[in-house]
């Protein structure tokens, strides 16, 4: 949990940040490293989930890197995907792919119950800063969701020691420019499955993904792109992904940066 407290960012300081992203084109190697990673785990996770209509739960990714929308496209899905910022949303749709965009808070969803047979949360829930509206965003996910609908969830792993210390004094990090936007709450992947099961959720399967230090990798990424080699960037892409045999190990709760979450929604 988080060693400060204080309320959950504004629509405006998003828009503020996407405005800045999109000036700047910010961290897009490393934007497409981490779509990698995430891409590598729904391989394994959500591959063979039947074709349907799935709601992303943010539009970042998308906005400014390669994102998940192809993945899912590519699988037969049909996505629809909503963000807190307009300027993060319009950044996503001008993207080559079929995304429906909607500009609204995961706590409070402009969607009918039951419409939808997936929804996919990377690391959205996450940027809250208290407990309570982790847990009422995973209420309105559940209500959203069709009867025995699949959830694809990410959130920062508080077991990883660097993100452990990241979230004692979250702020100071983001003043200092470790961190490149606000961060918040977040809860070990037995809190989390506790509240899953209280939401309306049974958990199937329980994971730990991104095993490379982000606070170095970052960095790294900023110089390879300054240097324009496509050769150093795909090597650097390979690296991190076979990073993630990191795992298959008894350590990995320690090492994955997110922890991975699937469940599905109670019949």
């Amino acid at each position: 949990m988080r060693g400060e407290t204080g309320p959950d960012p504004a629509p405006e300081y998003w828009e503020a940040v996407g405005g800045t992203w999109a000036s700047t084109h910010r961290d897009e190697l490393w934007r497409r490293c981490s779509d990698a990673i995430h891409a590598r785990w729904l391989d394994r996770a959500a591959s063979g989930l039947p074709p349907g209509r799935v709601l992303k739960t943010d539009l970042f990714d998308e906005a400014f890197g390669d994102g998940l929308a192809p993945w899912f496209e590519s699988h037969g899905h049909d996505l629809v995907a909503c963000d807190l910022a307009l300027t993060t949303a319009r950044g996503a749709v001008r993207k080559p792919s079929r995304v429906v965009a909607a500009v609204a808070d995961v706590r409070r969803l402009p969607f009918s119950d039951m419409v939808f047979d997936t929804v996919f949360s990377d690391s959205t829930l996450d940027h809250f800063d208290a407990e309570p509206a982790i847990r009422q965003s995973l209420e309105e996910l559940c209500r959203v969701l069709k009867p025995g609908g699949t959830l694809l969830l990410t959130m920062d792993n508080p077991e990883n020691p660097l993100v452990w210390f990241r979230n004692l004094a979250p702020r100071f990090w983001l003043r200092a420019g470790v961190v490149p936007y606000a961060v918040g709450a977040t809860c070990s992947s037995r809190r989390l499955a506790h509240w899953l099961r209280e939401a309306g959720f049974n958990v199937t399967a329980t994971d730990a993904i991104m095993h490379v230090p982000r606070v170095l990798t970052v960095p790294i990424c900023r110089g390879l792109a300054a240097t324009g080699s496509l050769r150093l960037a795909a090597q650097l892409r390979r690296w991190l992904l076979a990073g993630e045999r990191l795992g298959a190990l008894p350590t990995s709760r320690v090492t994955g940066h997110f922890v991975a979450v699937v469940a599905q929604r109670a019949t």
